[in-house]
């Protein structure tokens, strides 16, 4: 099995540092660049191809929300990962609408990011549960307006997004439901998809 590629991008070298230690200790997976700023990002992205860029959301020269824009219209394929400071809604939905396949605040645990980093190696996508709880917010403020992205999501995908919210795993999520971590997955989605 072909290990997990991954480009850096955080304008602190001592997180980047820090990553590298944790992330390089996962057999699965390979740091092949390091960058300190969204327009470095881009042109390692284009340069190499990784699977994921790690990418930090406020940096100099370009920000991760524009890095990720250009990056998701000229190489598809890299899927982006958001690991910032920053849990408020405003970043969060920038990057989504940038293309980001998750948000991982820096504050999660190790364990969390590695897990967040296989799912989105998968093609899947991994919010964060304070991350999951801004959607659900949303959708309780936007609960009647019919044209609002939120109004896309069926019964079960609000249900799964909201325990999300709660902190569950995919597989706590499948256990409470009584369906499969895999169709759980297929949920989460489908749901950042409809967002």
């Amino acid at each position: 099995m072909s290990k997990i590629r991954l480009i850096l991008a955080d304008d602190h070298a001592l997180v980047r540092s820090g990553l590298r230690m944790l992330l390089e200790a996962q057999p699965a997976m390979e740091i092949v660049a390091e960058v300190e700023n969204g327009r470095e990002a881009v042109e390692k992205t284009l340069e190499i191809r990784p699977d994921i860029v790690l990418m930090d959301v406020m940096m100099p020269d370009m920000n991760g929300i524009e890095a990720t824009r250009i990056i998701k219209e000229s190489v598809p394929e890299t899927a982006v990962m958001a690991l910032t400071m920053y849990e408020d809604e405003q970043y969060f939905y920038e990057m989504l609408k940038a293309g980001a396949s998750g948000y991982v605040p820096k504050r999660a645990a190790p364990e969390v990011l590695v897990t967040a980093i296989h799912t989105v190696a998968r093609g899947e996508v991994f919010l964060y549960p304070s991350m999951a709880a801004h959607l659900v917010n949303s959708y309780k403020q936007k609960d009647d307006d019919e044209s609002s992205a939120l109004s896309e999501l069926t019964p079960r995908e609000i249900e799964v997004t909201k325990l999300i919210a709660d902190g569950l795993t995919n597989q706590e999520i499948g256990d409470h439901l009584g369906i499969s971590v895999k169709t759980v997955d297929r949920h989460r989605e489908n749901i950042m998809h409809k967002l």
